[in-house]
């Protein structure tokens, strides 16, 4: 359904982390902890060298994870902001300093009808060539 895993993650955020719309929250320390990771996070990713990454146990859920049109039809805004809970699932210790993260399409606006307001913290819907023209088409707002 969703063409860019980024864009995915923000409408996941909003449903699952902000209005709590989908439950059980996605823990990636309770997974890692499932598996047989035991002591400190940052210890044990450290010697797994998966700082820098989408962890695959986050990567896989969030992908996998269905959401229904009516799910979609309730996110009526967006907010970009290397500090979003769904970021630190994926990526526990991300520093926000490189393109993790960042959006490559807005070709999956079509599936939120009613998203009207982008706080665009980050930059990063402004960052992906012909934002202006694409939201301003939908009649979306960036601020």
């Amino acid at each position: 359904m969703f063409r860019d895993f980024n864009f995915k993650l923000l409408v996941i955020d909003k449903l699952m982390y902000q209005d709590k719309l989908i439950e059980p929250r996605f823990q990636i320390a309770d997974v890692l902890h499932a598996k047989g990771a035991t002591g400190d996070l940052w210890e044990y990713l450290c010697e797994q060298d998966l700082l820098n990454t989408v962890l695959d146990e986050a990567r896989q859920y969030f992908t996998d994870l269905e959401l229904t049109p009516d799910q979609l039809a309730t996110v009526d805004e967006l907010v970009t902001d290397g500090g979003l809970d769904i970021y630190h699932q994926c990526s526990p210790f991300w520093d926000g300093e490189d393109d993790l993260f960042d959006l490559t399409s807005l070709d999956d606006l079509a599936l939120l009808p009613n998203l009207r307001v982008i706080h665009d913290i980050a930059g990063a819907i402004m960052a992906v060539p012909g934002a202006e023209d694409t939201l301003k088409a939908r009649g979306i707002a960036v601020r």
